[in-house]
């Protein structure tokens, strides 16, 4: 049976995931976003029109709207991808607009298959490297210059990875420093310039030699393949998930046991 979707947000993001649903074979249905001029299967907002005969909304917006998308989406019963980052604050908000109307809600740090591979082989490389005190942990990430947020949510969760598994680190530092840094804090640096699609180094580093650990994006479309893929993971699911709890059941384990 086939996927019907409706993308919320149209930029280049929305854009990759509706080029790539026709090679999917999922429908896209409808695409929303205010900023373009309705016509045909696009609309300005998010409504019982919009939203006929969909099966999952995935939203690649921008965290001062999410809440409020959330909300009309699943109050029309609608199951939720969301893509947009620098909203976990609100994560209970939504938890219980879930909850109170018994839909389906997936999100991620990040889409791509390999970077959330990347969060499970970071976890695995600082548990070896928490054994051998010599070494110091460090990490940095690059993103285009038309990236709205600094940290990219995949640094914040690369850190919190970091952290969890490394008893020497107590507290992510992802400002800038103008002072010593302490023994217990792993600093997480970001550049922004150019095109670069997102690119995220993991380093241990001794007097002896120093070992790293990078993912580089070559494009959106790993991104866009992954929110495509939780789509057809959490349609007629009930409930709020994150993409881990889909690799969980993809390939068993938990990243940061």
């Amino acid at each position: 049976m086939t996927l019907n979707i409706a993308i919320i947000g149209y930029g280049k993001m929305g854009r990759t995931i509706e080029t790539l649903a026709h090679e999917k074979g999922i429908c896209v249905k409808s695409i929303i976003d205010p900023f373009i001029e309705k016509q045909g299967k696009i609309y300005n907002e998010i409504n019982k029109e919009s939203l006929d005969g969909v099966d999952v909304c995935i939203d690649f917006t921008c965290p001062d709207v999410l809440i409020d998308n959330v909300k009309k989406i699943a109050a029309l019963k609608k199951n939720i991808v969301v893509g947009t980052t620098a909203w976990y604050d609100k994560a209970e908000q939504v938890k219980n607009i879930i909850k109170d109307n018994n839909t389906g809600f997936i999100y991620a740090h990040n889409f791509s298959i390999g970077v959330n591979l990347l969060f499970r082989i970071t976890a695995h490389a600082a548990k070896l490297f928490n054994k051998f005190p010599q070494y110091d942990e460090y990490a940095y990430e690059l993103h285009h210059n038309q990236k709205v947020d600094s940290p990219s949510g995949t640094a914040v969760k690369l850190g919190e990875v970091l952290i969890k598994n490394l008893d020497r680190k107590k507290k992510l530092v992802t400002t800038r420093l103008d002072r010593k840094i302490e023994p217990d804090e792993l600093h997480f640096a970001s550049v922004r310039t150019g095109t670069i699609p997102g690119t995220h180094v993991i380093g241990f580093d001794s007097l002896a030699d120093t070992i790293e650990i990078k993912h580089t994006a070559r494009g959106r479309t790993g991104f866009a393949d992954g929110a495509l893929s939780a789509a057809q993971w959490i349609n007629e699911k009930k409930g709020y998930y994150n993409f881990e709890d889909m690799m969980d059941e993809i390939i068993g384990g938990d990243q940061n046991e």
